[in-house]
């Protein structure tokens, strides 16, 4: 049964009022999966203090939110179904970012733990094979560069990756990267953006890449 959040109690994590870059304020969704510090580290870097939450009132209320994730998909999933926001986030109207397994979980499903995902991107997340060292952790180039998110970026900048499993190519993939094989490190549907790299970890490029998402 889904536990879901008061929404006259806020769980929410900041030193000061919501932080704002040209009128937006920032959400980072803060439901137990991975370390989410460094990402709010990095929106301090562009002057944006954003606030660490799982309040579901807060997170409808911002004017971005943020969709992080690191660990096991279905462990991840769960947290997300006890607090009821796996039935917000599908619903939520501002620009949506998930990064690394954020991402992954934004599509139909992952191999990991055989894992229902939030079916917000069309297409399943594998498992890279046996002939490459998993997990990919280190750099890598995107390319393929759509959508407003690269914009002032050049092709095959170099990101920093870590993860075992990837989206597979799809009509809604908006970056692609080569490991192995060439899969989606890039995802756009409507209001709803994935990357499959930590922008927050990726030097200038990735500070870039998260402004541009902030002035959507």
């Amino acid at each position: 049964m889904t536990k879901e959040i008061s929404n006259n109690k806020s769980t929410s994590e900041s030193s000061s009022p919501l932080g704002k870059l040209d009128g937006a304020s920032v959400v980072i969704i803060n439901y137990g999966a991975g370390n989410i510090k460094s990402i709010q580290f990095a929106f301090k870097r562009l002057g944006v203090d954003a606030v660490l939450s799982n309040n579901i009132d807060e997170i409808k209320a911002a004017d971005k939110v943020i969709f992080p994730g690191v660990g096991e998909a279905s462990s991840a999933m769960k947290m997300l179904q006890e607090s009821g926001l796996d039935t917000l986030i599908p619903t939520l109207k501002q620009p949506v970012l998930g990064i690394c397994l954020g991402m992954q979980l934004m599509c139909n499903s992952s191999e990991e733990g055989n894992t229902k995902g939030l079916g917000i991107f069309n297409v399943d997340v594998k498992k890279f094979s046996k002939d490459v060292k998993v997990p990919q952790m280190g750099w890598n180039v995107i390319a393929d560069l759509k959508s407003d998110l690269f914009s002032g970026i050049k092709d095959k900048e170099f990101m920093y990756l870590v993860h075992s499993f990837y989206a597979e190519k799809c009509a809604e993939m908006i970056a692609t990267t080569d490991y192995e094989i060439e899969y989606a490190s890039a995802l756009q549907k409507d209001n709803f953006y994935g990357v499959q790299f930590h922008p927050e970890k990726s030097g200038i490029i990735g500070s870039k890449i998260l402004e541009n998402f902030l002035k959507l």
